[in-house]
């Protein structure tokens, strides 16, 4: 599997200052997953919490909110997907929630690997 962002030898970027500063800020993620030939998109998933933890070897844990609430969910040690929100209203589309203001935002692509 490989996930957009990642350098070639398949680590990603980390800012350990920047990662402690996501610490108990509101994401939204969106997730595209696509087919072995990188195209094809096989699903996609918006979900939203709060970071609880960051580890440059574990990654970054969001705990869920709204329909997932409680939940954990684990993204790649990787702080460069993390922008800024500009304020506003977001809406899930699966869910029909509505956020106002999160703190980040945060997109990812998956590519699932080709078979061996």
């Amino acid at each position: 599997m490989a996930v957009s962002g990642a350098s070639t030898d398949g680590r990603f970027a980390w800012d350990e200052r920047r990662a402690l500063g996501l610490v108990g800020k509101h994401a939204l993620v969106g997730i595209t997953y696509l087919d072995t030939d990188g195209k094809t998109v096989t699903a996609q998933v918006q979900l939203h919490g709060t970071i609880v933890s960051v580890d440059r070897n574990d990654g970054i844990e969001l705990s869920l909110r709204g329909r997932d609430e409680g939940e954990s969910f684990w993204l790649p040690a990787a702080t460069g997907p993390f922008e800024e929100a500009p304020p506003g209203e977001y809406a899930l589309r699966a869910t029909g929630e509505i956020l106002v203001n999160p703190d980040f935002i945060s997109t990812w692509t998956v590519t699932r690997a080709k078979p061996d």
